[in-house]
């Protein structure tokens, strides 16, 4: 039976506006992401400040030790320096693709196939999601849209809310001096 992509976009969309928490978000956006492409996982990811790492910002259904295999150095993984150049990139077999800088870890963890799609906002790459199948499989046309189309809206409600954490910040900092006059 075919997945109906429009209505799961709609509810990756209810679920970004559903919440003012980013973490919340971002969970329920990889646990959505996860469950309507059938896979055994989905990651987000966003880059550091200094773009040499990608830290993990939201995961659903990776082992605590998965999640713990070090860090993601974008110099050190083909894979991702590819995503964030804005390719959506599928590795049939991560384990035996060079690309994937932790290998061993995802043959312990189960993962076999991974689909990458950048989070993209204003030509810039901010981040990556991604999911792993528990087998090694294809990602339909329709399955690699989707995934694209999460990626687009997810990246839209990360760069909002770092927006609207500044403003909440700058409105604070302003609000925070005791103005005297003379």
């Amino acid at each position: 039976m075919p997945q109906d992509y429009f209505r799961a976009l709609r509810d990756v969309a209810l679920a970004i506006n559903a919440s003012l928490d980013p973490k919340d978000v971002l969970h329920k956006i990889s646990e959505h992401t996860a469950q309507t492409m059938n896979c055994k996982a989905c990651t987000i990811r966003l880059l550091d400040s200094t773009g040499h790492f990608l830290l993990p910002s939201a995961a659903y259904g990776l082992s605590a030790t998965y999640m713990r295999k070090g860090p993601v150095e974008v110099a050190k993984s083909g894979l991702d320096g590819e995503v964030l150049k804005g390719k959506l990139i599928h590795l049939r077999d991560a384990c035996s693709d060079g690309r994937f800088q932790y290998p061993e870890s995802a043959k312990a963890e189960g993962l076999v196939s991974v689909l990458s799609a950048p989070l993209m906002v204003n030509g810039k790459a901010i981040g990556i999601l991604r999911v792993y199948s528990s087998e090694e499989r294809d990602f339909t046309p329709d399955e690699c849209d989707f995934m694209l189309g999460v990626a687009n809206i997810s990246a839209i409600a990360i760069e909002n809310a770092r927006m609207h954490e500044a403003t909440r910040l700058n409105y604070e900092l302003l609000t925070s001096y005791n103005y005297q006059v003379f």
